[in-house]
């Protein structure tokens, strides 16, 4: 049935590799389980409901992926949306939780109505190979520089905005010891690298007293808070609706593009530079934001740790199966979730992560190797190239990095004389970006 369902030796894989990759990618994700409840919770939701509400809507989306696209790409509410949600909308704009929900709830029905028309797959198979291979490696240093931060190893710095941490931190010393075990099993072909260096990690963190054990199993709380308290219709007579939707559609959507873009790179999933139904995937996508939604939680979205699950040998949706089971799982293991992907305090307030960040750091030093594809020697291909891989890491927004580099593709192929070799959807990318910039300045 899993062969029928998935086509395990068509994509050259297993079911061991299968469930190993989709565990991989739900423990370097599982962070989300407890950052959400907490950003969401500032904009007045109620923290146990959202939990309830983060596991719902990824384990449906997750499933979506597995069976509408059989990718092994994992989706959760996205970080930095969520910060949007809580803080702009709900802070600046002035947004009820209610209302905010009415209109990612919105956006997710218009992602649903694109995907449907084929838009975001167009999208997708305009963008030219120099920005693909860009997209890849500047999600990995992304990955990378949240790596970094998550052990410690880099902190802020009022001077030069980051600095080296305190290496000699016991969080710290356990995320650098926790990434020389990564590196050292995955130069040596172990399928599990990832998974090992975490759970010996989290043995130390628990040596070293900084993480207590509290249990494994507990009953799930309630989500009636959240559930079904979108109000659109409420969110459509505030004068900053409109805005509202446009921002959490362009975020999610480009994204999610990069994402899917990225990590189908990094498991080789991509067929002539195209992600074969890449429709379905789209599709999954939307159709997870409407459940979160619906279920009460900000913007589901792909999720570039899913990188992680690949390095592992994950090919298949049987990766997303597994990854779905264990957020519906988490439901009942709360305490255990929180024992893992639980922060610990660092220097200067800054909450720190040590058995999550080794995995981070290897994802993202695999997935920069994608720019050793791209053609440097033309400028017009590694100029745009190499604004898109560095701005990601330097503004946390995949988004950002495939805007900057669509307009400047855009604007170098028109001024060289080649914009007719570029796929006129760039161009009209290009002015969209440029628009929404002008937008956002004003």
């Amino acid at each position: 049935m899993l062969e029928r369902l998935f086509g395990l030796t068509e994509n050259r894989t297993t079911v061991r590799t299968e469930i190993l990759a989709g565990s991989t990618t739900f423990i370097t994700l599982s962070y989300i389980l407890i950052v959400q409840p907490t950003i969401l919770a500032a904009a007045g939701m109620d923290h146990d409901a959202v939990f309830v509400a983060t596991c719902l809507s990824s384990a449906i989306a997750t499933l979506l992926m597995a069976f509408l696209a059989n990718y092994p790409i994992a989706l959760a509410p996205g970080m930095g949306i969520n910060v949007f949600f809580a803080f702009v909308a709900c802070g600046v704009l002035g947004f009820t939780w209610q209302e905010a929900l009415g209109a990612v709830l919105i956006s997710g029905l218009a992602f649903v109505v694109l995907s449907l028309f084929g838009v975001r797959e167009k999208i997708m198979s305009a963008l030219p190979a120099a920005l693909r291979h860009g997209i890849g490696a500047g999600i990995g240093l992304l990955i990378a520089f949240v790596g970094l931060q998550y052990a410690g190893l880099v902190v802020d710095d009022p001077g030069f905005l980051v600095k080296l941490g305190d290496l000699g931190s016991p969080p710290v010393m356990i995320a650098m010891f926790g990434t020389l075990v990564a590196g050292i099993l995955v130069a040596r072909g172990v399928r599990a690298a990832l998974l090992v260096a975490m759970a010996v990690c989290v043995a130390l963190e628990l040596l070293f007293g900084l993480i207590h054990f509290r249990g494994v199993m507990s009953l799930p709380p309630s989500i009636a808070p959240t559930f079904l308290q979108a109000d659109p219709l409420g969110a459509w007579r505030h004068g900053g609706f409109l805005g509202l939707v446009f921002v959490f559609l362009f975020i999610d959507m480009f994204d999610t593009v990069g994402t899917l873009l990225g990590v189908g790179e990094q498991a080789g999933l991509l067929r002539e530079g195209r992600l074969p139904r890449a429709r379905g995937a789209l599709l999954a996508d939307a159709g997870g934001t409407v459940a979160g939604a619906l279920l009460g939680t900000s913007t589901v979205t792909s999720y570039v740790e899913s990188a992680a699950g690949a390095q592992a040998g994950g090919r298949t949706g049987l990766a997303n199966l597994v990854t779905a089971l264990l957020f519906l799982l988490a439901l009942l293991f709360y305490p255990l979730i929180q024992l893992v992907g639980g922060g610990i305090a660092g220097e200067g307030g800054a909450t720190l992560y040590p058995a999550i960040a080794p995995a981070l750091l290897m994802v993202g030093a695999f997935m920069a190797g994608q720019a050793g594809k791209i053609e440097w020697s033309n400028p017009r291909e590694g100029i745009p190239a190499f604004l898109t891989i560095i701005i990601m890491p330097f503004t946390g927004s995949i988004t950002e990095g495939i805007a900057t580099g669509t307009l400047v593709y855009s604007v170098v192929s028109l001024a060289t004389g080649k914009g007719r070799e570029c796929h006129w959807l760039v161009h009209v990318l290009a002015l969209a970006f440029l628009l929404r910039w002008i937008y956002l300045a004003v």
